[in-house]
């Protein structure tokens, strides 16, 4: 009988969370808005003013970003207005994925 318990507990459990998969994926994937303030090729970083950055659950801000791969820093120059994911790898706050619009 307990093992019967178990076994439906874990089915719920597990329906519940491949339901919450793909909501999760979609905010991770969010892309927020930007402005590129400055750029710091050596150091492959970005400091950009942007707004609510839903997927960390950061409010409006300007702050520095690593980026990674490092070669997505030729994409832009000081005072373009990007969209950017941005996600925290190896604890640090990095743009992942970034479009300039045209």
């Amino acid at each position: 009988m307990i093992v019967l318990l178990l076994a439906a507990s874990s089915g719920a459990f597990a329906a519940g969370v491949e339901d919450a998969g793909p909501s999760t994926s979609a905010a991770k994937t969010a892309m927020s808005d930007g402005e590129i303030k400055k750029i710091d090729r050596e150091a492959a970083k970005l400091t950009i003013k942007h707004g609510e950055l839903k997927n960390l659950g950061m409010p409006g801000m300007t702050m520095v970003f690593r980026v990674q791969p490092a070669t997505m820093i030729d994409q832009v120059k000081v005072g373009d207005k990007v969209r950017f994911v941005a996600e925290k790898v190896a604890g640090a706050l990095t743009v992942t994925s970034l479009e300039v619009p045209k």
